[in-house]
């Protein structure tokens, strides 16, 4: 089995929670083939009665009430059956993007740093509409397609053998139109959703830091990108809607094929005088009429073919992301109930890649309600040694323990919940501030995400908007400055009291006044309670207990701010070239 058939038959698997639904729109279209398939019979036989110039008007009208019966049948069946499918169709969807949402939100941070935000998006969305898509179409026009061609063969072959042979006949001529189409068309469909997705991350990339683009006047270069990109997607689209465009002009040249043949063998059979029956104008009529039904299935169905090409093509990329392994399961480790702020970093390893080792042999004994303070030159391990604290990334070798514990031996849950972290970068979502603010602690009252405001001295500007914390932030909380943003992101973490804090660069978007009045709210609020801050401004972290000084994966200093002064070293370097250059 190929395994774009794999990957078809996956993405149909995802409807076996509704197979009645499916029963449903099989018999619906049973029913609406059964009827549409009487209908050239009886039109045929009404036809008999109108020849010679004896019409029997009486039959005539009670076959044209059967008809119009027929027809509202059928046309109720029809809607049953588009019903049916629509509601398999967007459920199956459904499932499977929630399946993918949550996937993506268990996958390790190593896999999402190294994709694009906007591929991934793309495999959420447009993706996900080509997928319904291919699924609404093949549902739709597959189930009544491949029983009209059946069940036509059938009445063909019991109403004159000889005609239903030259449709038989010409069958293949059908299908090889089909395949023809099907085979070129699938590696296309596939790039095209390559490119489409290579598109989307580019755009969401350029347009998340459009003013660093205007800033440094980049506009001409990030459109040549584009166009290169955008060359790329028109040229995989063209051949996909190439091949796509040959199903109408072929399939319409079958059926005009079928049905001239038909028209022709029908008529000398008519004449013949020794022929093996007799062949009616209205039969005749009738088998016309089968051969237009017959053939227009085949139409349908090739039309399907490219939808379907184009919705496996999506549902491999997103398959893609299914099947990646999610981070290791620690349902079995232990809850911490109780942290006493204590950490321990035992002779621990790391790096990214392999061959390119980053943090060596660290060692760290942090006591309860210390304020460690990391520095060092970008590149250094800062930021990695955050993620090791947090889990993001576990250690290569070694050991990080929490209140005496391994950190690898508890729920990464109750790790995260003793952390509170402010990053450099604010993260602000559609909603109101007071949502904002109470992101870490849903329960939260309204006097606490107050005094929490005030406490990370982001009180006074709420109360100026016509809202206040009701006011709507838009995506990412532009309406704000970054000042703003960041001191709503302080107030988050002041509401949940974690006993352990990080800081990373978390105020320095804030002006020196805001700081001063931030870094005493902050001292005021660890009291007893351990933190990590992450600074470039060293003029920041002169009051912490412990200063770590970072060089290529090593703590290469180790003291409060006067002693590293009075040592000379890289500290005392680098301290005083920052206020050389300020």
């Amino acid at each position: 089995m190929k395994k774009k058939d794999k990957t078809l038959f996956r993405l149909i698997s995802y409807t076996r929670p509704y197979t009645l639904l499916m029963l449903i729109a099989l018999l619906s279209a049973l029913v609406s083939v059964a009827v549409t398939l009487l209908i050239p019979v009886l039109t045929g036989d009404a036809i008999n009665y109108m020849l010679e110039g004896n019409v029997d008007f009486d039959s005539v009208f009670r076959y044209i009430y059967i008809l119009i019966a027929l027809i509202a049948v059928g046309t109720f069946f029809q809607w049953t059956l588009t019903s049916c499918t629509n509601s398999l169709t967007f459920r199956t969807v459904r499932d499977l993007r929630n399946q993918l949402f949550e996937h993506i939100n268990k996958l390790p941070l190593k896999y999402l740093d190294t994709q694009q935000q906007g591929d991934i998006t793309a495999r959420i969305s447009s993706d996900m509409d080509q997928v319904s898509e291919g699924l609404l179409q093949g549902f739709t026009q597959l189930f009544s397609g491949v029983l009209t061609i059946i069940a036509t063969i059938g009445i063909l072959f019991y109403l004159n053998w000889i005609i239903a042979l030259v449709v038989l006949v010409l069958t293949p001529l059908s299908l090889f139109v089909a395949s023809f189409i099907t085979k070129r068309s699938h590696s296309t469909f596939q790039a095209q959703a390559v490119k489409r997705g290579e598109t989307s991350g580019f755009v969401e990339e350029i347009f998340s830091g459009h003013k660093l683009v205007q800033a440094f006047c980049q506009e001409s270069n990030q459109k040549k990108a584009f166009d290169v990109l955008n060359a790329q997607l028109y040229t995989t689209g063209f051949k996909s809607q190439f091949y796509g465009a040959l199903v109408n002009p072929c399939t319409r040249f079958v059926n005009n094929l079928v049905y001239a043949s038909v028209g022709v063998v029908g008529a000398l059979i008519a004449i013949w005088q020794d022929a093996p029956m007799v062949l009616t104008p209205g039969l005749l009529f009738t088998f016309l009429m089968y051969a237009n039904q017959y053939t227009k299935p085949f139409n349908e169905i090739t039309g399907v073919i490219t939808e379907i090409q184009s919705a496996t093509a999506a549902a491999k990329r997103i398959f893609r992301v299914i099947d990646e392994p999610l981070e290791e399961s620690d349902a079995e480790n232990k809850v911490l109930d109780k942290c006493d702020g204590s950490l321990n970093i035992e002779n621990v390893y790391f790096s990214y890649v392999a061959d390119r080792p980053l943090i060596e042999g660290l060692n760290l004994n942090v006591k309860q309600g210390q304020k460690i303070a990391i520095v060092g030159p970008t590149g250094c391990g800062k930021t990695t040694l955050i993620n090791l604290l947090m889990r993001f990334y576990d250690v290569n070798s070694g050991a990080i323990k929490m209140s005496g514990e391994d950190i690898r031996t508890i729920t990464r849950k109750s790790l995260r919940d003793n952390y509170g972290m402010v990053l450099q970068d604010s993260w602000l979502f559609v909603g109101t501030i007071r949502d904002n603010i109470a992101y870490g602690k849903c329960d939260a009252s309204e006097e606490e995400i107050i005094n929490a405001a005030k406490l990370a001295n982001a009180h006074d500007f709420i109360d100026k908007f016509p809202d206040k914390y009701d006011t709507m932030l838009t995506e990412n909380g532009d309406n704000l400055s970054q000042g703003q943003k960041q001191l709503l992101c302080i107030a988050r973490i002041m509401l949940t009291h974690p006993p352990m804090l990080i800081l990373d660069e978390a105020t320095s978007s804030i002006d020196t006044r805001t700081e001063m009045k931030i870094q005493e709210a902050f001292y005021n609020l660890m009291q007893g309670r351990t933190s990590f801050i992450v600074a470039h401004r060293l003029s920041t972290i002169r009051e912490c207990d412990v200063i770590l000084v970072m060089k290529d994966g090593h703590i290469i200093e180790q003291g409060n701010h006067s002693e590293l002064l009075a040592q000379k070293g890289f500290y005392h370097t680098l301290y005083n070239s920052q206020f050389e250059n300020s």
